[in-house]
């Protein structure tokens, strides 16, 4: 019986690895996007109705944050359009809001579900350093980090067979699992508490969306600074899930000629 697990894991695991066409790089994958867009309106539907949303008519900065999002969001499906990848953002119907709230965070879910707090905005300063923090919670959702640790949960948690199970009832695990793979409620001082290697990617193709919309993707050195700043004591590297500030600030650097090949400043 043993054995036979043993080869149902590793079957489940062989047939679970795609390639990621954002990336380019192996993940696992045992949640169909298309399932997790449909979680994600529901969360996202139930999180908006909690909280105090504001409202982009009549506020700048809601609708700052609709405007820089819209753009990225061009930007990236023109970029990917014209890489005949169009199914990257298949299913994405955008919503951007602001949310009333101290924290200083932000998040997207699969399918453009995006959501900017408030708080976030003393460190952010100006539109194209909100641009990056915008791109980089979009390269998480389009890069599939969510699903790729809903992924690891469900494997670790539930097993081969009772992940099957899981899937197609959709438990309270299931669902808690899902928030937690995108940090909703969470009190993280800023951003989503995803591996060292997902932030990484979300903040290289988090710096070249940004750029791709018109935003200088130079804001991101000055911005992840403030951060630091307002961040507090932080664990070592090696206990957290997030680069430290000074590998992030250096990764970012080395990303950058490559960020401003695609930067055209917008027209005002």
């Amino acid at each position: 019986m043993k054995k036979l697990f043993t080869s149902f894991l590793l079957a489940t695991l062989f047939m679970g690895c795609t390639q990621n066409m954002v990336t380019g790089r192996k993940q696992l994958s045992l949640v169909s996007e298309t399932e997790l867009q449909v979680m994600a309106q529901q969360q996202y539907n139930s999180f908006l109705s909690e909280n105090k949303v504001v409202n982009a008519s009549v506020n700048k900065d809601a609708e700052m944050v609709r405007r820089v999002g819209t753009r990225i969001a061009s930007a990236i499906q023109k970029f990917y359009d014209g890489k005949g990848l169009t199914s990257v953002l298949e299913g994405y119907k955008w919503e951007f809001n602001l949310i009333d709230s101290k924290e200083a965070n932000a998040w997207c879910m699969p399918g453009g579900k995006v959501v900017v707090y408030t708080g976030l905005l003393p460190i952010t300063q100006n539109e194209a350093a909100l641009a990056v923090v915008i791109g980089h919670e979009i390269a998480h959702a389009v890069a599939q980090h969510g699903s790729e640790r809903m992924s690891q949960g469900l494997l670790q948690q539930l097993g081969g067979v009772a992940l099957q199970v899981a899937l197609s009832n959709k438990p309270a695990e299931t669902q808690n699992m899902f928030m937690t793979a995108y940090g909703i409620g969470s009190n993280v001082g800023y951003l989503l508490p995803f591996s060292r290697k997902e932030e990484n990617e979300a903040d290289q193709y988090g710096l070249y969306f940004s750029a791709m919309a018109g935003y200088n993707p130079q804001e991101a050195i000055p911005l992840w600074q403030r951060m630091a700043a307002a961040g507090g004591a932080k664990p070592p590297e090696f206990l957290s899930s997030h680069p430290s500030d000074e590998t992030r600030i250096a990764n970012l650097q080395r990303h950058m000629p490559e960020a401003l090949k695609y930067y055209k400043p917008l027209k005002r």
